[in-house]
């Protein structure tokens, strides 16, 4: 069995040591979405929302969430993020919110938790502002599309 690089040799747990990895411009892009009744869709679509624009604060809830990555997973380094932006667009059809986050920086490391973070924390924001009329609300597919940069290049989801 190889070893594990997030273990010492004590078998105690520490940060990855990337001081020796050459800065790169990394991207990571992430999606998921968020499936309700049509009436929640409806409230959120037409601004009618008790609380307010409901895709407006998942937006700034996503990129706060992408800046404190390094606070709330462990082992996580903390990064230095120059770009962020979150997408919702509502999906009629199927009853849902879609969420891509893009994050971007240039470091020693990548971004890929900081995407996934952003996606998973704008979906909890609406299914919080919408809770009160749809506790059935259901957090889906949530996971990595695509990331470029470093040693490893570019990678994509296969469909």
């Amino acid at each position: 069995m190889g070893k594990l690089t997030h273990f010492n040799q004590k078998g105690e747990a520490h940060m990855v040591n990337v001081g020796d990895k050459t800065s790169t411009h990394r991207i990571a892009i992430a999606d998921g979405s968020i499936r309700m009744q049509a009436e929640t869709l409806q409230h959120i679509e037409s601004g009618t929302h008790k609380k307010g624009d409901v895709l407006g604060i998942g937006r700034v809830a996503g990129i706060m969430a992408a800046k404190k990555t390094a606070e709330l997973i462990p082992l996580c380094h903390p990064l230095s993020l120059s770009h962020i932006e979150i997408t919702l667009e509502t999906q009629p059809a199927d009853n849902a919110v879609y969420c891509q986050a893009h994050v971007e920086t240039t470091g020693q490391t990548g971004v890929e938790m900081e995407a996934l973070q952003a996606v998973q924390t704008s979906l909890l924001t609406i299914y919080d502002m919408c809770k009160a009329i749809d506790r059935g609300m259901t957090i889906e597919s949530v996971g990595l599309l695509e990331k470029s940069g470093g040693k490893s290049g570019k990678w994509t989801r296969s469909s």
